[in-house]
C-alpha cells in the first residue's frame, strides 16, 4: 500500500517553464536578489527535485513579464526545445486577453500547435487556466473571456494528454489575500498554493488543505476601500495604461532569470 506521507516520485528530470509574469513569479519577491521573483514554477521545480529518487533535476525558467503569446510560443518555445525538456509548463495569452480586442480562437490555435509540438517529442506539458474573476472589481469584466479560454485549455489538454493547473476552480484563489497589491499577480501565499495545485495536476501528492479557504478577513470600511482603490489606480492602473499608450512593456529590459537548464532543488529557494 502506498504511504501518503511519502512524496510520490516522477519521471521528469528536465523541466522548462515558459510564459509571462505569472510564471516569472511576480509578485513573490526573492529577498536575496533585488527585482527578482520566485513564484510557483520555481517552487514546483524545488518540489520535483525532492521526488526524483536521488537524481538531479535540471530546471530553466524562460518566462518574462509583459510578454504576449507570440513570444511565449515563438522565441521562448524555440529556445526551450533546444534544451531537450521532458516537462514543459506553458502559460501564455493572459496579456493578449487584457487587450481591448482579442481573438480567443486564434490564441487557442497557437497554444494547441505549441502543445502538439512539445508532445511530439515525448515530453509532458503543464498548462494553467486563468482564475474566475467573479467579484474581482474591474477584472470581473474579463469573466467571459477567462471562461472561454479555460474551456479551450481543457479541450487542448484532452486532445493531447496534457496536464492542467486549474486556477478557475480554486476556491482559495478567490480570496484577495492570495493576490499582490497590484491585484493581478499572486502573493507569496498564492504562489505557494499554486505550487500545490500544480503537484496535484501532475498526479503527485499535494499538501493537505492546499485549496482550503483562509479564515475570514477583518471587515473593511467603505472609506478604506475607496482609499485602497485610489492607491491602486495611481500605483498600478495608471502606469499600465501609460505603457500601453507608449507601446512599452514592463519586460522590455528583463531577461530570463534561469536561462539554461540548471541543477535545482530546495536549496535554491530562500529559507522561510
Amino acid at each position: 500500500m502506498t504511504d501518503p506521507t511519502v512524496p510520490a516520485e516522477h519521471p521528469w528530470r528536465r523541466y522548462v517553464a515558459i510564459g509571462d509574469s505569472f510564471t516569472e513569479g511576480m509578485v513573490d519577491t526573492d529577498p536575496r536578489h533585488e527585482g527578482r521573483f520566485i513564484g510557483w514554477a520555481d517552487r514546483l521545480a524545488a518540489e520535483l527535485a525532492g521526488r526524483t529518487g536521488g537524481e538531479e533535476l535540471h530546471y530553466a525558467n524562460l518566462a518574462i513579464r509583459g510578454r504576449k503569446l507570440d513570444d511565449v510560443v515563438g522565441r521562448q518555445l524555440d529556445e526551450a526545445m533546444t534544451m531537450a525538456p521532458d516537462l514543459v509548463s506553458i502559460v501564455g495569452g493572459g496579456n493578449d486577453i487584457l487587450r481591448p480586442r482579442v481573438d480567443l480562437d486564434a490564441i487557442a490555435a497557437r497554444l494547441e500547435e505549441a502543445v502538439a509540438r512539445i508532445r511530439a517529442t515525448g515530453a509532458d506539458v503543464l498548462l494553467a487556466t486563468p482564475t474566475d474573476p467573479r467579484g474581482a472589481g474591474l477584472f470581473s469584466a474579463l469573466r467571459t473571456r477567462h471562461a472561454v479560454h479555460t474551456a479551450n485549455l481543457y479541450t487542448i489538454a484532452s486532445r493531447h494528454g496534457a496536464h492542467v493547473l486549474g486556477l478557475w476552480g480554486m476556491q482559495s484563489m478567490r480570496d484577495p489575500r492570495m493576490w499582490g497589491e497590484d491585484r493581478i499577480h499572486p502573493s507569496t501565499e498564492g504562489h505557494q498554493r499554486l505550487t500545490q495545485a500544480a503537484l496535484a495536476a501532475l498526479g503527485l501528492g499535494a499538501r493537505e488543505g492546499w485549496d482550503e479557504r483562509l479564515p475570514a478577513a477583518p471587515p473593511v470600511t467603505a472609506a478604506q476601500r475607496r482609499a485602497e482603490r485610489a492607491r491602486w489606480a495611481v500605483s498600478y492602473a495608471g502606469p499600465w495604461v501609460q505603457r500601453r499608450l507608449t507601446g512599452r512593456s514592463s519586460g522590455d529590459s528583463v531577461t530570463a532569470k534561469i536561462g539554461r537548464p540548471t541543477p535545482f532543488g530546495p536549496q535554491n529557494l530562500p529559507t522561510d
